[in-house]
């Protein structure tokens, strides 16, 4: 007979699978509202359902921690018929969504009062989150791969917020076409792990996993996998409907940028188990992932446009989430994962503010010479710091390479005229960032099956090379930028290297975009990049 402590247990996650349930019938009746009191009920419900979501996984986490220290509380028992598949990645990443979910919704009613597209953008955008969240609760590759086409399908609708703007039906067909592609990827990837284990559920594949590793299904697997991350991530050359998604709302650019676009490494995240060591798919990522990021990082630089910076941006940092998932450095991916969400949901929504800052006098740089004289010793004291526990970055020196390098750079934009002690200062903060990444990996490595994968020569010497590129073309650029070659080479980059443009091209030839009609007056509610 269940006992208080199962029928509490079992309740929790029941709430837990409610809400998106819950948010997708709220998305229903949002769309039917015919009032402006019903409407703004919607939002209102809405967004006590993500706080809803947000407590009761917190509730659950609490539950996973208590089952770590040997407490007996039922969890796996009690989700396994629910389809739930709650362990440290589904806690932190749906802590996550609802965080988000509930800001971005708080925002959006504000932002779009009154706007024409406010009627069409709750429904989706409740969609969204809804499927989101199935994707990280399921313990069911079907599911997961259902939710993963619902919100492609869902995030075209909101890109189209406007369709009159012939740009963002650009922008939004050439994402619906790589996202069919990422959905063709990830539906091969499953089929193929299908036939080498015989289960979609995940608690099952992973043990079948553990006992017979390998095969040329899971190889095959692993490229898919990565293809589909790679389309899902924007990544060269799928990567230019990221940066003309800026017709939308802020609130739509905010949801894509902060939640959606990093679902090709929580997939990963969640399914590397199932792969022996570092596959082709990992040398995909690795090499795909580093050359975007190298591209993306340095196109950013170029931009007049806040928006854009920040989406050249987020393209850059899927290429180095996806980079360190190919190099088996899982823990920092799922660190980067959150962080990045995190950070670009408050740019995007505090973008506006971001342009009164920028018209403020910058302080002119210190020498060269001072900044590297901090710089360097600052890098290779928390080199010598790895080296001495190279456990703080999984034992992976392409890890401690990143979080020296990091140590360093941040320490080449001090100003002229710093006072000595202010030096210090800022030495002693670069410095920090080597506890603090030791007590992320702390909290966040129990949340993965394997914090990494050993790298193999082969990995490790790709993975170099792409590291050495980015540091000297980045660094180049950063220590001369009056060079002469960096001014020739500005309009290119400024252009993504017009890597963007074949694909492009193929996508105007084959989508229904409509032609622009010019409206016989202004329209002043609608929204987009310059509101």
């Amino acid at each position: 007979m269940p006992n208080v402590v199962d029928i509490t247990v079992f309740s929790l996650l029941l709430l837990w699978l409610l809400v998106p349930i819950s948010l997708l019938l709220m998305a229903g009746i949002s769309a039917r509202a015919s009032t402006s009191e019903s409407l703004q009920r919607a939002w209102k419900i809405s967004r006590w359902l993500t706080a809803s979501a947000l407590a009761a996984s917190l509730a659950v986490g609490v539950l996973l921690l208590l089952d770590a220290q040997g407490v007996p509380t039922g969890l796996p028992e009690a989700a396994q018929p629910l389809g739930l598949y709650p362990d440290g990645l589904a806690v932190w990443m749906a802590l996550l969504i609802s965080l988000l979910g509930t800001v971005l919704l708080r925002f959006a009613e504000n932002y779009l009062k009154g706007d024409r597209g406010e009627r069409r953008f709750l429904p989706w955008c409740l969609v969204v989150l809804a499927s989101v969240m199935l994707l990280v609760f399921t313990h069911h590759l079907v599911v997961m791969l259902i939710a993963w086409v619902g919100i492609s399908v869902a995030l075209h609708h909101l890109l189209t917020l406007y369709p009159e703007r012939v740009e963002a039906q650009r922008a939004a067909w050439q994402k619906f076409i790589v996202s069919r592609l990422g959905d063709a990827a990830l539906i091969v990837a499953v089929a193929l792990l299908y036939a080498r284990f015989g289960t979609f559920q995940l608690p099952e594949l992973f043990a079948a996993a553990a006992l017979t590793p390998g095969g040329w299904q899971v190889e095959a697997a692993s490229v898919a996998l990565a293809i589909a991350a790679l389309c899902k991530c924007a990544q060269v050359p799928m990567h230019g409907w990221l940066i003309k998604v800026m017709e939308a709302p802020t609130p739509v650019s905010a949801l894509l940028h902060a939640g959606v676009i990093n679902l090709g490494g929580f997939v990963w995240l969640r399914l590397f188990p199932v792969f022996d060591g570092l596959t082709l798919g990992h040398y995909l990522l690795i090499v795909i992932g580093g050359f975007t990021a190298l591209v993306a990082v340095m196109t950013m630089l170029t931009q007049a446009s806040v928006k854009h910076a920040l989406a050249w941006s987020t393209c850059a940092q899927m290429g180095f989430m996806l980079f360190e998932i190919g190099v088996g450095a899982y823990t920092l991916a799922l660190a980067h994962l959150l962080a990045h969400s995190l950070y670009k949901a408050h740019s995007f929504l505090a973008s506006g503010r971001t342009v009164r800052a920028s018209r403020c006098v910058r302080l002119p740089l210190a020498s060269l010479r001072q900044r590297l004289s901090l710089a360097l010793p600052a890098a290779a004291l928390s080199a010598g710091v790895l080296v001495v526990w190279p456990a703080l970055v999984s034992h992976n020196p392409l890890l401690g390479a990143l979080l020296s390098l990091a140590v360093g750079s941040t320490l080449l934009g001090m100003p002229l005229g710093t006072a000595k002690l202010n030096r210090l200062g800022m030495f002693v903060m670069a410095l920090a960032l080597v506890p603090l990444y030791a007590l992320l990996h702390s909290l966040l490595a129990p949340a993965l099956p394997s914090a990494y994968t050993p790298l193999t020569f082969s990995a490790g010497l790709l993975g170099g090379m792409v590291l050495v590129s980015m540091v000297l073309v980045a660094g180049l650029v950063t220590l001369f930028p009056q060079a002469a070659w960096v001014a020739r080479w500005r309009v290119h980059f400024s252009q993504g290297l017009y890597l963007a443009l074949p694909f492009q091209r193929v996508v105007d030839a084959v989508a229904p975009i409509r032609a622009w009609r010019r409206a016989s007056s202004p329209v002043p509610d609608l929204k987009g990049e310059w509101s």
